[in-house]
């Protein structure tokens, strides 16, 4: 499912995020204010703005009203917090991600701000952008230097065939790994009796050269109506 994101923010965080989005096929829009971090080559593919995105019209001109997701990527703290409020209660945003750049400040990174989720890593900030609209797919949250393997996030639809099942039936691929589950924000270490409920999220290491493994997890949770809706466009 495409999404319409917009990043405020061009910097290497932005156009980073904005890079990986784009590979996946999202709407986006770039704001900044600095003519020079308007690098517009580096991300063609994106839409440019030049403006002070803590300016209600100048988000308003970007298409802050119509986007899925609104990823406030700057630098500065106090901007992104602007952004995200500005996001969540003039344009009712339905996903708001915010960059955090000082620890110290991280209290003030929730809901009250319009901040759904907050983080400083591109690739996790990419991830849970997507995460949005990512259950039943897995979405790769980081990788390791030392192996080529990576951390991948599923969340079980709720008509998964998987959910009421043990954790000792789910076939997973031979060379992947269910490191973790995360149900009601509590993280869990799986046994093989545990048993899978819906919306559970589960945290799998996956061999990075191995596509296929990937297709044999979604295959795996699919809900029916979405392995039919697969077989119609076929």
């Amino acid at each position: 499912m495409s999404m319409k994101i917009v990043i405020a923010g061009a910097g290497s965080v932005g156009r980073s995020v904005a890079l990986e989005l784009l590979a996946h096929d999202h709407d986006i829009t770039l704001i900044d204010n600095m003519p020079e971090k308007l690098r517009i080559s580096s991300v063609a593919d994106a839409d440019w703005v030049l403006a002070d995105a803590c300016s209600p019209d100048a988000l308003r001109d970007a298409g802050v009203e119509d986007a899925d997701v609104v990823v406030a990527a700057t630098g500065d703290d106090k901007a992104n917090l602007v952004i995200s409020l500005l996001a969540k209660t003039e344009f009712a945003v339905p996903r708001v991600v915010a960059r955090l750049n000082n620890p110290k400040n991280e209290w003030l990174f929730d809901q009250a701000w319009g901040v759904d989720v907050s983080v400083s890593t591109p690739r996790i900030m990419t991830a849970l952008v997507e995460e949005a609209v990512s259950v039943g797919v897995p979405v790769r949250l980081f990788s390791f230097n030392t192996a080529a393997v990576s951390m991948h996030a599923l969340i079980l639809p709720e008509d998964s065939p998987v959910v009421g099942r043990r954790v000792q039936s789910l076939e997973l691929p031979p060379s992947s790994v269910l490191a973790a589950l995360l149900r009601d924000g509590r993280p869990l270490t799986p046994s093989a009796d545990d048993v899978f409920e819906a919306s559970d999220e589960l945290l799998l290491l996956v061999p990075d050269a191995n596509g296929a493994d990937l297709d044999q997890l979604r295959q795996a949770v699919a809900s029916p109506s979405s392995e039919e809706s697969e077989e119609d466009e076929e």
